[in-house]
């Protein structure tokens, strides 16, 4: 994988540079909530526009339904990453019409332009490889290189993902580069004890990562709503909580393999409950109820794991010396219910492991709840890429960076 050193090492002044980037961030109307990936891709980007190259930047946003949609546009996301910069950013207002190739045409060297989401256009996301191609070329007319650093988009067999790079010089950003450096240290001579946190709404989305973890990890301890589908496979009432139940026999067949390879597999031993979700709005006052987790009321929901909970989370981090969290404990974008995610994102502080925070919620929980996050070894700026990468699959994106 050719590196953007060695890109730029071969002269990129006064070229076309296509950076595939990860800007999809949250947003609160026209307000990003959280610029964590925008900030993540600012060092590819600065590193060539310092080089000379004219920079095209280009992501998605969010699911609109391959037309454009106003309520998904990059504006606000290309209007940050140029004060990011501290340089006027150019944003075309369609993805390889008119206007993307007025801005493009209008760049000077060392300047940047965003073009609007990719997923405005149905081709980015086609299965069909000959309408998805057909994108691919259009976006390849406007430019002379391409640099993939949209981490978060990698396991996507998307047009500017994956066939974009087959169509121009290519290389690995900065971001990418690190991500995948990251993940190697967790999938190929782990400093051991090696202890993962999952935690999150679904049982099946993590049920590749825990059957792979299961023959590397040395404990697995488990939160969020997924917890409450290995309780309820343990026979426990988990009252009106999130429950997968087609998912209990797989479950309780993971719990036995875990049993029989030594695999330290724990529980929530308490939880927080309450008849009724959060108001994550105005976020009231919820009066949760700390419970047993073998005794939910039936008519409960379980929200975040309990105090007892907490400090065995924490024992169990202590001694690690490799950590991988994806998922957060509970509802913990109310305060009542972040104090297991708190605990979580502490315990890993704490210990002297190798750290690793596997994007997605667990990344913005780290955010919002006020930790200093170049204190973590690694905050990754995609959850599902970095999962699908420790299930041992192969990523498109970065398959196609290959050479």
């Amino acid at each position: 994988m050719k590196t953007i050193d060695e890109l730029i090492a071969d002269g990129v002044a006064g070229k076309r540079v296509f950076v595939r980037a990860d800007l999809n961030v949250p947003l609160d109307g026209t307000r990003i909530t959280d610029d964590g990936r925008i900030r993540a891709v600012l060092p590819t980007v600065a590193k060539l526009a310092a080089a000379g190259a004219r920079v095209i930047v280009a992501s998605h946003l969010g699911r609109p339904k391959g037309a454009p949609d106003p309520a998904f546009s990059l504006g606000p996301a290309a209007a940050r990453l140029g004060e990011l910069l501290g340089a006027d950013v150019a944003f075309a207002t369609d993805t390889v019409g008119e206007s993307a190739r007025a801005a493009v045409a209008a760049l000077a060297d060392g300047q940047v332009a965003v073009i609007e989401n990719l997923r405005f256009n149905a081709g980015e996301t086609a299965k069909d490889d000959a309408e998805r191609g057909a994108f691919a070329d259009e976006l390849a007319s406007l430019a002379d290189l391409y640099v993939g650093d949209g981490f978060g988009a990698v396991h996507r067999k998307h047009a500017s993902v994956f066939d974009l790079p087959a169509r121009l010089p290519h290389a690995a950003g900065d971001l990418i580069a690190t991500e995948v450096g990251v993940l190697k240290k967790l999938t190929e001579d782990v400093a051991r004890p090696y202890v993962v946190v999952l935690g999150g709404a679904k049982v099946s989305d993590k049920l590749g990562v825990i059957d792979h973890l299961l023959e590397k990890a040395d404990k697995i301890l488990v939160g969020g709503g997924m917890a409450y589908t290995f309780l309820k496979a343990q026979g426990h009432e988990v009252g009106i909580s999130l429950l997968q139940e087609d998912q209990i026999p797989t479950v309780l067949e993971y719990l036995s393999r875990a049993e029989k390879k030594g695999v330290e597999f724990v529980l929530p031993v308490d939880v927080l409950v309450s008849a009724e979700f959060p108001d994550l709005k105005g976020k009231t006052p919820a009066n949760p109820t700390t419970v047993a987790a073998d005794a939910i009321p039936a008519d409960q929901e379980g929200l975040d794991i309990g105090p007892k909970t907490r400090e065995l989370y924490a024992a169990k981090l202590a001694d690690a010396a490799t950590v991988f969290w994806n998922g957060p404990m509970g509802v913990f974008e109310h305060p009542d219910y972040e104090g297991g995610t708190k605990a979580v994102a502490q315990g890993l502080l704490d210990s002297d492991a190798f750290t690793v925070v596997g994007g997605g919620d667990s990344a913005a929980a780290v955010r919002i709840l006020g930790f200093d996050e170049n204190k973590f070894g690694h905050i990754s700026t995609g959850g599902g890429a970095s999962l699908e990468y420790l299930e041992g699959k192969t990523l498109p994106g970065l398959a196609a960076l290959e050479d």
